[in-house]
Order: C-alpha cells, then sequence, then structure tokens
C-alpha cells in the first residue's frame, strides 16, 4: 500500500443527470478562438483554409461545480466570463477519424472559462504563454454532465447573462471548427481519455465582472450553469 507525506488531492468529478455516480474528471482542454466574431473582438482572424485549431488547458484543480460562490480572483482589474459548450469524452482513442469522432462522445455539459483579460493581454504582448491568465483557481466552471452517447451536436442556442443582462448570444453551429473536427484534431497531440473535457470556444460578447455579479449561462438541449463572483480575498 502506497503511503504519502499527506493526504493527495480528491479525485475531481461532476454530477451526471439522472445517475447517482458522479463521472470523475481527468484533463480539461480548451479551444481558442473558435467563433469568428469572438476572434476579431480580440483583435484577431480565423482563416480556417490556412490554420489549424489552437488550445490550451487547464489544471483540473481550476474545476468548480455550476453554482458555486467563488472569491474575485487575485492580481487581475478585469476578470472575463467566457460561455461555452463543453464536450465529456467517455472513450479513449489517438488518432480518431472525424467519421468515428461520436464513438467517443460520452455527453455534454454547459461550461464557463474564466479568463484574467488583462494579464492575458500582457502575455499576448510580451510573447508569454496564457498560463497565469487562464488557469485560474476556480476558473473552470461546469455545470451537471448531461448523457449522450454518440450524439453529435451541429447546432443550438448558446447565451450567457450577467445580473440579468444578455451578454452572449450565439449558436453552436457558428463554431469555426466542428465538433468532429476538434475531437480528431486534437486526437492527433493527446490519447484522449474517459472524463476529459473539451471546452468548444466562446461566441463575442465576452466581458468582465465584478464581485457581487451573478453568471447564467445556457446551451440549448444541454442546460444551464451559474456562478457567483464573491469579494476579492
Amino acid at each position: 500500500m502506497t503511503t504519502y507525506l499527506w493526504n493527495p488531492p480528491a479525485t475531481p468529478s461532476l454530477p451526471v443527470r439522472g445517475k447517482i455516480e458522479r463521472l470523475p474528471v481527468h484533463r480539461l482542454f480548451f479551444i481558442g478562438r473558435n467563433y469568428h466574431a469572438h476572434a476579431i473582438e480580440m483583435g484577431s482572424l480565423v482563416d480556417k483554409a490556412a490554420a489549424r485549431a489552437f488550445y490550451f488547458t487547464k489544471s483540473y484543480h481550476a474545476l468548480v461545480e455550476s453554482g458555486a460562490t467563488v472569491p474575485y480572483p487575485p492580481e487581475t482589474q478585469n476578470y472575463h466570463f467566457e460561455m461555452e459548450l463543453v464536450i465529456v469524452i467517455g472513450k479513449a482513442g489517438f488518432r480518431i477519424t472525424q467519421e468515428l469522432a461520436h464513438e467517443h462522445i460520452y455527453g455534454y455539459a454547459s461550461g464557463l472559462d474564466m479568463t484574467r483579460r488583462d494579464l492575458q493581454a500582457v502575455a499576448r504582448k510580451q510573447g508569454h504563454p496564457w498560463d497565469m491568465a487562464k488557469d485560474v483557481e476556480n476558473g473552470a466552471v461546469c455545470s451537471e454532465v448531461v448523457p449522450m452517447s454518440g450524439v453529435v451536436l451541429e447546432q443550438g442556442e448558446i447565451s450567457l447573462s450577467v445580473n440579468g443582462a444578455s451578454k452572449q448570444h450565439a449558436d453552436i453551429n457558428q463554431m469555426v471548427w466542428s465538433i468532429r473536427e476538434i475531437i480528431a484534431d486534437l486526437s492527433l497531440y493527446y490519447h484522449l481519455q474517459p472524463g476529459d473535457l473539451i471546452y468548444t470556444g466562446t461566441p463575442e460578447g465576452v466581458g468582465a465582472v465584478l464581485p457581487g455579479d451573478k453568471i447564467v449561462g445556457q446551451v440549448q438541449g444541454v442546460g444551464t450553469v451559474t456562478l457567483h463572483i464573491g469579494a476579492a480575498e
């Protein structure tokens, strides 16, 4: 029996609609600039014919369940919401073809990719990694998982409001890279595993939140994710 100097962290997990068992989370992947309008508002263009999708990761310690109240994070004055559809992988795979991508889908969730936007801007300007901007404690919010084994979503409204005011509104059919394309491409870099979460990008309309704000995001046919921003520590 292995012994440790201190207790290792518990396995991160999410509730699953209709099940008692929870889904153990393995890794958190995020695709950047997957809606044209959001790429433009961030100051760049996406030419799918000439570029590949790009990704970043967050530690699973950043994961927080929908409905939580989290403190406003340190070292930022510009903390942004990004509403996203989340793919939940249920079957291991490597170099998956687009035609077989559906076989690796367990289900979906609604998620928030919270971002220290001011730190991201500095990192982009200096050519530094985005880690401090993106891998924020409590910065990967996720709803319950909705089992949809083998289902590839091709359309559905995605939206977000802050304190009841609409901020983001689009359709997932506006994604630059589709669900099949994302799974196939990401699996060229990684051996995808059950419990991997893939956040599929955000539409335009991202913006800052303040302590006391309530964020509510929805993906049609999947569900709702909520987050309350508490006082800064």
